[in-house]
C-alpha cells in the first residue's frame, strides 16, 4: 500500500505542478478548488486516503470554511455523485480521476447554487410604544428593541462624558453622610 501511495502521490504532484487549485495538504490528504474565488459557484475538495486506499474509498470533505456559501444540498449532491464514482474505482488509484470528473460534472452538480450570494434582508419597522422591530427574512424572527425617548438620551448623556463614560466617583460614597448614619459606636454608651 506504501508504494502505491507513494507512487499516486508522485503522479499527482507531477500532473498538477503549477496549478494553482491543487494543493497537497498532507501525504495522504489533497485539495482542489473549482471555479474563481469570490466566485459564488466556486468550491474546494478534500480527498483524503485512508491506510487501505485504493481498496477503500477515499474520504470526500466539501466542509471546509472556503465553502461556507455553498447551499448544503449542493454540497450533498458532491458528495453523493463523487461517493458515486469512487465506488466505481475502487482498486485503483482515483484521486486525479475524481478531480478531473468533477471538472467535467460541476457546472451540472452546481444547478442549483445561486450565481449571487443572498444576504438577508433586514427591515426595520416602527411599532406603537416607541419600539421598533426588526425582522430578518431568513428566519422570520422578530426582534424588539427598546427606543428611548429624548428626555431619557438627554440624562444618559448628562450622566456620561464625550467617550460615553461615567464621571469618575459617580459611585462614590460620601463619608461623611455614611458615618452621621452609622453613629460612632464608643459615644453611644
Amino acid at each position: 500500500m506504501r508504494e502505491e501511495h507513494e507512487e499516486e502521490r508522485e503522479v499527482l504532484e507531477s500532473i498538477y505542478e503549477g496549478d494553482d487549485n491543487f494543493s497537497m495538504i498532507s501525504q495522504s490528504t489533497f485539495q482542489y478548488k473549482y471555479g474563481e474565488a469570490g466566485n459564488n459557484k466556486s468550491f474546494l475538495v478534500e480527498i483524503s486516503w485512508g491506510p487501505e486506499y485504493p481498496d477503500q474509498i477515499p474520504t470526500i470533505n466539501l466542509d471546509l470554511f472556503y465553502n461556507k456559501h455553498l447551499l448544503p444540498s449542493v454540497k450533498e449532491k458532491i458528495t453523493e455523485e463523487l461517493q458515486k464514482q469512487a465506488e466505481i474505482n475502487v482498486g485503483m488509484s482515483m484521486t486525479f480521476t475524481l478531480f478531473e470528473w468533477l471538472k467535467e460534472a460541476k457546472d451540472e452538480l452546481l444547478e442549483s447554487q445561486p450565481e449571487e450570494a443572498s444576504l438577508p434582508s433586514v427591515s426595520e419597522v416602527i411599532t406603537d410604544l416607541g419600539r421598533i422591530a426588526v425582522e430578518d427574512s431568513a428566519t422570520g424572527k422578530k426582534e424588539k428593541k427598546e427606543q428611548l425617548t429624548k428626555a431619557q438620551k438627554r440624562r444618559m448623556w448628562d450622566r456620561q462624558n464625550a467617550a460615553g463614560e461615567r464621571a469618575r466617583g459617580y459611585n462614590w460614597v460620601d463619608i461623611i453622610k455614611h458615618l452621621s448614619q452609622t453613629g460612632n459606636p464608643k459615644n453611644d454608651g
